[in-house]
C-alpha cells in the first residue's frame, strides 16, 4: 500500500511523500513525483525519516521526572498517572494564579496545521483554560513585518515564476541547505545568478558571481543599488507613477546612499556594487530570493522592507519571472482562528515571546509562569541565550510538560514527558511557505507503544478536567474541514497536494511611505539600521545546517557522523591574527557564553566574519552549543531574534 503524506518540517518546500506500507509497517519513503515541487526528491534529512520512526532512543510512554532538572532521569509512568498529575497541577495553578500562569509553548518542530505549530494544535484547550498567548516570533515575523509595510503582504512572487527570470538575486539564503527544490526552477530559466552572502556557502559556490558584505548591512546594499539604478535613469518612472505611494518622499534618501559610502558600510569593493546595480538595471525580469536568515539581526525587519522596494524601482513587480520571493504564506486563505477559537478565551490575557523565553521564565510575574507546555519545540537547542533558558526551565517551582519524540536537551528538564506521534502516524494538513501548494498527510502506519497525536493528547487531558466545551473533542478529520472551508477537500485528499491561485503582489500599491510603520513608531520611509552588536571580535553567522533541521534529526546516529564535530570558519587573515591553525580545537567565546569547535581556515567567509552550523544538542557537545554566545534581544519589527547579529572572540585551546 502507497500512502501520501506530506513533510511537517520547518522548510520552505513543504514536501509531498509517498509511503510505502507492507503488513502495517513503513518500509520505505520516497519524495511524490507528481507533485510540481518535490518532483519525486527529498532532502538528505527527511530521506531518512523512517529511520526516526524506529529509532532506539524514541520516546514511546509517558515519563516522569525522578532526578533534578537537567538530569534526565525519568521513570516510565501510565497514561492515566500522567493525565491526573497534569490536571491536578494546572487546576491549582489556575485556582492560585490564574489560567495566564501556563504557557503553551509551541516551536517549529512541526508545521502541521491539525498537529503543529501552524494550526496552534492544542490552542482550543488552552484558550478554555485562560492561558497566556504564545508569540512565535523566532523564525520569520520581522522581514514578514517589513514586507507587509511595503506589499501589503508577506507573500510574494510564486517561486516557479524562477524560472522565467533572467537575473536572480539569491540573498542571504542558501536554498540547496534549506529548500532545495527551488534550484530546479532556478535551473530552468537560464538566468544569471548572484549570491549575496558573507558566507560562500554551498548555493553561492554553484552561482555565477558571489558577494560578501559584513552581516546585518543587506538593506545599506539595497538602497546602495537603487541609488545607481536612479542615477542611470534607469528606474521604471511609469510603474513608479502608477503603482507606487510616496516615490517622491523616498527618492532623495538614495542620495545617501552613494557606491562611495556603501562600499564602506557593507565591506563590498565599491566597482563590484556599482557593476551588480548596472547588471539589474540591463536585465528584466529580474527576482529576489530572500529568506529568514537575513531578517535575524537588528535591523532585519527594515531590510526586507528596502528589498521590497528594489522591484518597484525597476518596475519588475509587474513582469512575470521578477519580484521578490520570501514567504507564500500570505497566498493561502485556510481558516486558522477557526481552529484555534480565540473566542473561547473567558477575557484579554497577555502574551509571552518565544525569543524571550529565558526572560520570560525568570522575570515575568503578575502572574509569574508556573506551567510551561512544550510542544514541537527545543527551546534549550534553538533560543538565544541558552544559559538563561536553561537557568529559566531549572525552576523547581516551574512545572513543565513536553511533548516529544526524543529525548531532547529540553526533555531534561521536563517533570513530565508525554510521547508524541511522528508524521506518518496521524492525519495533518501542510501549506508550504516556500510554494503554493497544500498537502494532506493521511496517517500510512499505527505509532509505536504508547505514542498519541497532540490533538488525542489535548482530548484526553480535556476530559480528565472535566471541561464541557465541545470544540475541545472535535475529531481531527472535524478540525481539518473547519480549516478548509472553501477548498475540494476530497480532491486535496485523493491527489494529496493543491495549488492555491496566488493574491495580487503588491496587495494594492507599493508603499513606499508607511503609515502602518509610522504608527508603529517606525520611520515611514525605507531606511538602514545597522547591527546591534558592534564590539569588538568576530561576527558570528550560525546558519541551518546541512544535516539536521533546527535541532531536529539532532540524534540521529548516521546524520551526526556526516556533520562530524561542530566546526567554525574562520578566514585565514582572521585565524592568522590569533594564532589559529586550520583543524585545531578553539573556544567560541562572548560575555553570554561559549562553545568549543574545530577550526576550519578558509576563505569561504569573508574577513571579520565567522561561520558554524546551528543544530547542535548540548548534551552531545559538552554541554553548550552556539546559542549559548546569541543575545536574547529583539530585532526591530515584531520582537524577532538575532541570532546574526552576534560578536564573538576566537582563541586556541
Amino acid at each position: 500500500m502507497k500512502v501520501l503524506g506530506a513533510c511537517p518540517l520547518d522548510c520552505p518546500d513543504g514536501c509531498s511523500w509517498e509511503v510505502t506500507v507492507e503488513d502495517g509497517v513503513a518500509v520505505s519513503m520516497r519524495g511524490n513525483k507528481n507533485h510540481p515541487v518535490t518532483r519525486g526528491a527529498l532532502c538528505v534529512k527527511v530521506n531518512r525519516y523512517l529511520e526516526q520512526l524506529n529509532a532506539p532512543d524514541r520516546i514511546t510512554h509517558p515519563m516522569r521526572r525522578v532526578g533534578r532538572k537537567g538530569e534526565g532521569r525519568f521513570e516510565r509512568i501510565s497514561w492515566d498517572e500522567a493525565l491526573d498529575e497534569i490536571a491536578e497541577r494546572l487546576s491549582g495553578i489556575i485556582d492560585k494564579y490564574g489560567g495566564e500562569a501556563i504557557w503553551p509553548f509551541h516551536g517549529t518542530g512541526s508545521l502541521g496545521y491539525i498537529q503543529g505549530l501552524e494550526g496552534w494544535s492544542g490552542k482550543r484547550f488552552f484558550n478554555v483554560l485562560g492561558s497566556s498567548l504564545h508569540d512565535p516570533t523566532i523564525c520569520s515575523v520581522s522581514g514578514s513585518i517589513g514586507l507587509k509595510y511595503t506589499l501589503g503582504t508577506a507573500g510574494g512572487m510564486d517561486p516557479e515564476d524562477f524560472a522565467k527570470s533572467g537575473l536572480i538575486l539569491i540573498w542571504g539564503t542558501n536554498p540547496l541547505t534549506s529548500g532545495h527544490h527551488i534550484w530546479k526552477f532556478i535551473q530552468d530559466s537560464g538566468a544569471y545568478t548572484v549570491a549575496i552572502d558573507p558566507v560562500r556557502s554551498r548555493t553561492a559556490e554553484r552561482c555565477d558571481e558571489h558577494l560578501a558584505p559584513m552581516p546585518g548591512t543587506d538593506a545599506a546594499l539595497a538602497l546602495g543599488l537603487m541609488h545607481i539604478i536612479v542615477s542611470m535613469g534607469a528606474h521604471d518612472e511609469k510603474y513608479l507613477a502608477e503603482h507606487t505611494v510616496g516615490w517622491d518622499e523616498f527618492r532623495p534618501r538614495l542620495d545617501d546612499y552613494t557606491p562611495e559610502r556603501v562600499a564602506e558600510i557593507t565591506g563590498l569593493p565599491q566597482e563590484r556594487i556599482v557593476a551588480l546595480a548596472e547588471r539589474i538595471a540591463g536585465t528584466r525580469p529580474t527576482a529576489i530570493r530572500a529568506s529568514q536568515g537575513i531578517q535575524r539581526h537588528a535591523g532585519g525587519g527594515m531590510a526586507l522592507r528596502v528589498l521590497g522596494c528594489l522591484p518597484a524601482v525597476t518596475g519588475d513587480w509587474a513582469i512575470p519571472g521578477g519580484g521578490l520571493h520570501y514567504s507564500t504564506s500570505g497566498h493561502f486563505k485556510l481558516d486558522v482562528a477557526g481552529l484555534a477559537r480565540f473566542d473561547l478565551l473567558p477575557h484579554p490575557v497577555r502574551m509571552l515571546s518565544q525569543t524571550r523565553v529565558g526572560r520570560d521564565l525568570l522575570e515575568t510575574t503578575d502572574p509569574p509562569v508556573k506551567a510551561l507546555f512544550v510542544i514541537g519545540a527545543n527551546p534549550v537547542g534553538s533560543n538565544p541565550d541558552q544559559g538563561r533558558v536553561i537557568q529559566g526551565l531549572s525552576r523547581e517551582d516551574l512545572f513543565t510538560v513536553v511533548l516529544e519524540h526524543f529525548p531532547t536537551d529540553t526533555v531534561d528538564y521536563a517533570d513530565i514527558v508525554l510521547p508524541a506521534t511522528m508524521q506518518p502516524e496521524h492525519l495533518d494538513v501542510i501549506a508550504a511557505y516556500g510554494n503554493l501548494y497544500l498537502v494532506w498527510n493521511e496517517k500510512a502506519v499505527e505509532p509505536p507503544g504508547e505514542c498519541l497525536s497532540t490533538t488525542e493528547t489535548f482530548r484526553r487531558l480535556a476530559r480528565r478536567m472535566e471541561l464541557t466545551e465541545p470544540a475541545l473533542y472535535e475529531s481531527d478529520e472535524e478540525l481539518a474541514r473547519t480549516l478548509l472551508k472553501g477548498y475540494d477537500i476530497e480532491r486535496l485528499r485523493l491527489d494529496g497536494f493543491l495549488k492555491v491561485p496566488p493574491r495580487p503582489v503588491p496587495v494594492d500599491k507599493v508603499q513606499f511611505t508607511s503609515w502602518r510603520a509610522e504608527k508603529a513608531g517606525h520611520d515611514p520611509l525605507p531606511s538602514y539600521i545597522p547591527p546591534a552588536d558592534t564590539g569588538t571580535g568576530l561576527v558570528l553567522i550560525s546558519a541551518a545546517s546541512h544535516y539536521f533541521l533546527n535541532t531536529t534529526f539532532g540524534s540521529n546516529p548516521e546524520l551526526r557522523r556526516r556533520a562530524g564535530e561542530p566546526r567554525v570558519t574562520i578566514h585565514p587573515d582572521d585565524a592568522a591574527e590569533r594564532g589559529i591553525i586550520d583543524g585545531a580545537r578553539v573556544l567560541v567565546a562572548n560575555g553570554r557564553g561559549s562553545f568549543e569547535a574545530i577550526a576550519d581556515v578558509s576563505d569561504r567567509v569573508r574577513p571579520g566574519v565567522a561561520a558554524t552550523p546551528k543544530g547542535r544538542w548540548a548534551k552531545f557537545t559538552n554541554g553548550s552549543t552556539v546559542n549559548a554566545t546569541i543575545a536574547e534581544r529583539d530585532s526591530d519589527f515584531g520582537g524577532g531574534a538575532v541570532f546574526h547579529d552576534n560578536r564573538v572572540e576566537i582563541t586556541p585551546r
